[in-house]
C-alpha cells in the first residue's frame, strides 16, 4: 500500500503559515462577454493540498464565499473524523478503544465499506490495517529503522489483517477482533475527500468542475472552453515532476499510485514504500505507477493503490476481469511500457 502521506503535518517556511487556513482563487482567464472563465481556488488540507475549478461567468463575492465554505466543510470534515494524527478524531478514538462495538457516522462507514469490498475483491492487496507494517519499514513517522526480520514480521502481522475489522453498515457500527488492530484510511481518504467536495460544489448550483487533492481528481460537465477535462498523468520520476501524458475526462475520477517518489535503498537494494499485506514485505515487480478511471474518486484511490500492490502481472489480470479502466506503466530496461485495461482512453497528449 502507499505510504500515509495524507494528515501528516505540513511543514512551511513562517510566512505561508499565517496563510494555512486562508484559500486563494483566481480567474484563469477574464469573461468576454457571456464566455465563462475556470475559477480556481486552493488551499492546503490533510498534509497536502486542493484545487477547485469551478466555470462561471462571473462570480460575485457571496459566490465566492458559498464555494469557499463548501470545500472547506467537506475537507474539514473528513480530516475530522478519519485523520490518525489527530487524537480527536472519529478513526483516532475508534484506534484506541478495545474490541467492544463502535458506533461510526455514515462517512466514516461509507469509507470502511469501499475499503473491505476492494480488500475481498483484491485478495487483501488493499488492507488498512497496514500501518504497522509499513512503519516497520521505515516508512512511518519514525522513519529510517532497521528492517524487520521473519520473527518481527509474524509477530507484526498477528495485528494486521482486513477480515480483523468487521462493519456492521446497517447499524454504523464496528469492532476489531484483536485488540492491538489499527486502522488508517489515508490510502483512500483524500479520495472520499475530493467526492464530498464535488457534492458541496454541485449543490451550489455549479454543473462544470474539477476536484483534486493531492493529485486525486474527479470533474463533472466541460472546461472553460467547452471540453472534457484535460488531465495530466505524471510521468515516474524520482526527481522531477512531469506530465508524461494527459487524458480528457468528464464525469469520471483519476487517482495515480506509485513507488516512484518514496522508497529506500539498503546494501545497494531498493526498498519500495509500496507494502504488500499479504507478505508484510516491500513489494518486488517492477510496476512504476498505476492510474485507474472510475465513477467516483474513493473507487479510484483504492483500486489504484490495489493494483499498485498486485504489480503488473497480477494487477493487469483482475483489472482485466473486472473491467476496472487502468493504466499501467511498467519499468523496462529501456524506459517504460504502457498497458491499459478496460476503456481507459488513448492518451490526449503527450510531452
Amino acid at each position: 500500500m502507499r505510504a500515509r502521506f495524507p494528515f501528516r503535518r505540513l511543514i512551511v517556511p513562517a510566512l505561508f503559515v499565517a496563510a494555512l487556513f486562508a484559500v486563494t482563487f483566481f480567474r484563469d482567464r477574464p469573461p468576454s462577454g457571456p464566455e465563462s472563465a475556470v475559477w480556481t481556488f486552493s488551499g492546503p488540507t490533510m498534509g497536502t493540498a486542493y484545487s477547485v475549478k469551478v466555470v462561471a461567468v462571473d462570480l460575485d463575492d457571496p459566490a465566492k464565499l458559498a464555494i469557499h465554505t463548501a470545500i472547506r466543510e467537506a475537507v474539514d470534515g473528513v480530516d475530522q473524523a478519519m485523520s490518525t494524527f489527530k487524537p480527536e478524531s472519529e478513526l483516532s478514538r475508534f484506534n484506541a478503544s478495545g474490541t467492544e462495538q463502535f458506533s461510526i457516522s455514515e462517512d466514516l462507514a461509507r469509507v470502511v465499506t469501499t475499503a473491505l469490498d476492494v480488500a475481498a475483491l483484491s485478495g487483501g492487496a488493499l488492507d488498512v490495517t497496514v500501518g504497522p507494517l509499513v512503519d516497520a519499514w521505515g516508512f512511518g513517522p519514525e522513519g529510517l529503522v532497521e528492517p524487520p526480520d521473519d520473527v518481527r514480521l509474524a509477530v507484526l502481522k498477528e495485528n494486521v489483517g482486513w477480515q480483523k475489522l468487521v462493519l456492521d453498515q446497517e447499524a454504523q457500527t464496528m469492532f476489531k477482533k484483536t485488540d492491538g488492530l489499527r486502522v488508517d484510511l489515508s490510502a483512500i481518504a483524500k479520495g472520499f475527500a475530493v467526492d464530498k467536495v464535488l457534492v458541496g460544489v454541485m449543490e451550489l448550483g455549479f454543473e462544470d468542475a474539477m476536484i483534486e487533492i493531492g493529485g486525486e481528481v474527479r470533474t463533472v460537465g466541460l472546461n472553460e472552453r467547452g471540453r472534457p477535462w484535460r488531465i495530466g498523468v505524471e510521468r515516474p520520476d524520482e526527481e522531477d515532476r512531469v506530465v508524461g501524458l494527459a487524458v480528457e475526462i468528464s464525469g469520471r475520477a483519476l487517482a495515480t499510485s506509485g513507488d516512484y517518489r518514496n522508497f529506500r535503498e539498503v546494501d545497494g537494494h531498493r526498498i519500495s514504500h509500496t507494502i504488500d499485506p499479504r507478505t508484510g514485505r516491500p513489494v518486488g515487480h517492477n510496476l512504476a505507477s498505476v492510474s485507474v478511471l472510475a465513477d467516483t474518486c474513493i473507487e479510484a484511490d483504492a483500486w489504484a493503490t490495489a493494483l499498485n500492490v498486485l504489480g503488473p502481472e497480477e494487477g493487469v489480470t483482475l483489472a482485466q476481469e473486472l473491467g476496472l479502466d487502468a493504466l499501467f506503466l511498467v519499468r523496462t530496461d529501456s524506459g517504460y511500457d504502457t498497458i491499459r485495461t478496460g476503456d481507459f482512453p488513448e492518451p490526449a497528449g503527450q510531452k
